[in-house]
């Protein structure tokens, strides 16, 4: 259970999976009275009142507000994820004819539309963008919430943007959410992104480059919304594949727990099987593959890179390669975070230690570059030197670079455009392109600190 909401009349509402993917439910006045007096529990069952294969909530451990409000009419004011669509909607659920009435700005992220009334007005404000669209919190009025829901996107005034700088829509590529076949005769969820770049076509026949791109947490999700770092790998003519591997949010409790004990196999199959598919059905170059993530999902990188023999070249980004350092030493929040992701630490060292990439850096063929912050204190430096130097001395295409001062995640503007740029001159100098990049940031089998 996530939310809750309790209306005037004493009737409740909440956000469940019983049905395995987070539903609204309600749970009337005399219910809950008969539950609280003990009798039968029978007699106090929910219903769902607006059942959809599709999300009405996201994961607790991420800040949000409230995900739902339920109206005086008995409609509820909403946010609603369906997998199938690939981006949240916001809107008015209808329990009464099953309608869902969806606001005519699109909707960035799966947040709720705060909204207040004002003498004779309602005023509502949300996180408005999309995949073309930078995230901008925008705010409107109208007489009543089915107005201001039907009110056009020229109503709702932006008063804060994410981004200000104007890039021209031809050079930005369009999210296509798919599935694909995985291990297990499985599927699993991917958002691909195709190469995009009004002044530049490539010759006929030729296949473009794949980069997979694996997302934090490992629990969070990748999502469709304004997202410069992939437009700038499709605008060099990369198509880029954002994996919603098995574990991830936003598809059903299902597919959630698929990475419970799991993490290290679920990812790494759904990862290189995303790649082979694409490879497979003549989208992208089987002999150009790569892959990159940060944090969790440089480890996820590193084990695609380790257990198996699909991609031709990676980036770690602040990667994780010793699970076992990670699980003994990690801040709080996350403290006791493995041992549902893999096992009880240290009863289950083993597990770690067989997951764990920089135990298995012989296993490692293709070239492969490090980004590592100095100061960080949940990846230390010293395993991206460790593996770097031993890929280095197997004579393996490496590099290693060095952010001084930077912690767990780059902040710094010019470090952000230091890491795309040299993981591009990377794979070019992997691969034999020639790239407009003036500056060696990245020098072949040496470490460099900027």
């Amino acid at each position: 259970v996530l939310d809750h909401f309790f209306t005037p009349g004493g009737d409740l509402y909440f956000v469940s999976d019983r049905s395995g993917w987070w539903n609204l439910y309600r749970a009337g006045r005399e219910q809950l009275q008969h539950h609280m007096d003990g009798l039968d529990a029978e007699v106090a069952q929910v219903e769902a009142v607006f059942p959809r294969e599709a999300e009405f909530a996201g994961p607790l451990w991420r800040f949000r507000g409230p995900s739902f409000r339920v109206q005086p009419d008995g409609t509820i004011l909403c946010s609603m994820y369906d997998p199938r669509e690939g981006v949240p909607q916001l809107g008015l659920a209808d329990p009464r004819n099953g309608q869902f009435l969806a606001l005519t700005l699109p909707v960035s992220a799966l947040v709720g539309l705060s909204v207040a009334e004002a003498g004779d007005a309602v005023w509502g404000t949300f996180l408005s963008g999309s995949a073309k669209d930078p995230s901008r919190v925008v705010l409107a009025s109208a007489p009543d919430f089915q107005a201001l829901l039907a009110a056009p996107p020229a109503a709702w005034a932006p008063i804060q943007k994410a981004c200000s700088l104007p890039i021209d829509e031809g050079y930005l590529a369009v999210p296509q959410p798919i599935q694909f076949p995985t291990a297990n005769e499985r599927k699993a969820w991917a958002i691909v992104y195709p190469p995009t770049n009004k002044d530049f076509r490539a010759p006929d026949g030729d296949l473009p480059p794949l980069l997979v791109k694996i997302h934090g947490g490992p629990t969070s999700a990748a999502s469709t919304a304004y997202n410069l770092q992939i437009q700038y790998w499709t605008s060099r003519g990369f198509t880029v594949a954002d994996v919603n591997y098995g574990g991830s949010t936003g598809y059903g409790r299902e597919y959630r727990e698929r990475l419970k004990g799991e993490w290290g196999i679920v990812d790494v199959e759904d990862c290189t099987h995303i790649a082979a598919y694409l490879a497979s059905t003549g989208q992208v170059d089987a002999n150009q593959l790569c892959i990159d993530g940060g944090s969790a999902g440089g480890y996820t990188t590193l084990a695609c890179l380790a257990f198996k023999d699909v991609f031709k070249a990676g980036a770690s980004h602040y990667g994780v390669s010793d699970l076992g350092a990670l699980a003994a030493d990690t801040h709080k929040f996350e403290s006791r975070y493995l041992d549902s992701l893999i096992g009880a630490y240290p009863a289950e060292k083993d597990k770690y230690d067989q997951r764990s990439p920089i135990n298995s850096i012989d296993s490692i063929r293709c070239p492969l570059v490090f980004f590592q912050g100095t100061e960080d204190k949940i990846v230390p430096q010293s395993q991206a030197e460790m593996m770097f130097n031993e890929m280095r001395t197997k004579g393996l295409e490496t590099a290693l670079v060095l952010f001084e001062g930077e912690q767990h995640g780059f902040r710094q503007a010019q470090n952000i455009q230091r890491s795309l740029d040299g993981e591009y001159q990377f794979y070019a100098k992997v691969f034999g392109w020639k790239v407009p990049i003036d500056a060696d940031i990245v020098k072949m089998g040496s470490s460099v600190t900027y």
